[in-house]
Parts: structure tokens; C-alpha cells; sequence
């Protein structure tokens, strides 16, 4: 057996302990912002971060997003298992974020415990429990393409698929942005967002934010769109004769 198809034979273990290694490495930097900022524990509103800080915590998201993206591209020998390398690490790493997190200090206290999802393009909010099941939802059909492709059965994402995949991803990430762009609506239009986006009032709107209520029905319309798309998927494979 050659040093890559030893790999190639534990994928699974060697993407699992490159996502829960991100994990920890995240909620270790978390942990330390929280000792800054909350040392009460965390809680909204904000705490106003300083610029260099809250810059860097950005482009921290960004080096994230491209780790697991370079990782994906080096795991996987074709788009279809370099999209499950992909899917199943920033589903395994944000899983065990919230494991390590709670080892280590407790949090979150329940899983409808609200938290700070993402920043990109603009805040991201929601229970803990939506994005641990977005995350499962991912490992499925992730696993659901490794494991054919191990079987050298090729799973194929038709048009109709990425339809459901990508509407769903979409009412997904419009449920997790809903209650925070529905708060900033609320005190400016659109385009005034966009004429003082970095003001000083601005930005002190942004850190003033609590969550008020979680968009619920467009996250399970979203899960079931997601869902039927990984239902299909899985009929369409067929033997790869080479």
C-alpha cells in the first residue's frame, strides 16, 4: 500500500482530527477574548472591541474559511470529495468548538443559548442548537459521498440538486442574518447602512444589539430543502467502472 492510498484509507480520521483541531485552537482564542472582554461571562450587547482587535478577528474568519478550503483541495482527488472534505471539517470544527467550550468554561449553559455565528457579510446570530444541526445535516451528506466514493460509487449533483442544496443554504444563512439585519433596519434604510457603514453612530447600533427572536420557519424550510437535496443525491449514483 502506498503512502497515499494509506491516506486515501483513513480520510475520515485524518479530516475528523484536522477539524477538531481547529476547534480547539478557536475556542482557545475565544476563551481568551472572553477572559478580556467578559470576565463575567459573556452576554449582549457587545462589548466594543478595539479596531485592531475586532480587524484582526475578521481576518481570523477569513484564514479560517481558506484553511479548510486548502486542506479540501489537498484531501480530495476530485470537486466532489474536496466539497465533502470541505462540508465535514467546518462541520466537525464547529461541533467540537462548542464541546470544548463547554469542558472548558461552561458555555454555552443550554443549547438555545444565542451566540455570535459568523461576521460576513454582516453579523450572523442564533441559538447554539441551529448551527449543530446545520452541522450534522453536513456531515450527512459529506459522508454520504466518501463513503460511495470509497464503494467507487459516483454520486452526481444535477442541476435539480444544487437547486435544493443552494436554496436551502441560502434561507439557512437569511435565518441566521435575519433578526440582526431586521434590529439595523429598524433604525436606518438600507442605503443609509451603506452611506455610514463605519460610522461612529453605526457602529455603536451594531454593539447595542440583543437577539430578540430567531427566524425559525425559514431555518426549517431551509433544513428540509437542504435535506431533499441529499435525498436525491443519494439515487443518483452509479458505478465507476475505472
Amino acid at each position: 500500500m502506498t503512502q497515499n492510498e494509506s491516506f486515501r484509507k483513513y480520510l475520515i480520521i485524518w479530516i475528523s482530527l484536522f477539524g477538531i483541531s481547529m476547534a480547539f485552537l478557536e475556542s482557545a482564542i475565544v476563551i481568551y477574548l472572553r477572559k478580556i472582554y467578559y470576565p463575567y461571562g459573556f452576554d449582549f450587547p457587545l462589548v466594543p472591541m478595539e479596531g485592531t482587535i475586532a480587524l484582526t478577528e475578521l481576518f481570523r474568519e477569513i484564514a479560517t474559511m481558506l484553511m479548510l478550503l486548502s486542506f479540501s483541495i489537498i484531501a480530495g482527488k476530485t470537486f466532489r470529495q474536496r466539497f465533502a472534505v470541505f462540508v465535514y471539517c467546518f462541520a466537525i470544527w464547529d461541533i467540537f468548538y462548542y464541546i470544548f467550550l463547554y469542558l472548558l468554561i461552561g458555555w454555552p449553559s443550554s443549547l438555545m443559548t444565542w451566540d455570535i455565528l459568523f461576521l460576513i457579510p454582516v453579523t450572523w446570530t442564533g441559538p447554539v442548537i441551529t448551527p449543530v444541526i446545520v452541522s450534522f445535516t453536513m456531515i450527512t451528506i459529506a459522508l454520504l459521498i466518501l463513503i460511495k466514493d470509497r464503494k467507487n460509487i459516483q454520486l452526481k449533483f444535477n442541476p435539480v440538486i444544487w437547486t435544493f442544496i443552494i436554496a436551502g443554504s441560502l434561507l439557512l444563512i437569511l435565518s441566521f442574518i435575519w433578526d440582526y439585519s431586521s434590529y439595523m433596519l429598524d433604525h436606518y434604510s438600507l442605503s443609509q447602512l451603506f452611506k455610514y457603514s463605519g460610522s461612529k453612530g453605526l457602529l455603536n447600533l451594531a454593539y447595542n444589539y440583543i437577539p430578540r427572536h430567531f427566524n425559525w420557519f425559514l431555518f426549517v424550510l431551509g433544513e428540509i430543502n437542504v435535506i431533499v437535496g441529499i435525498i436525491i443525491l443519494s439515487f443518483t449514483g452509479k458505478t465507476d467502472e475505472n
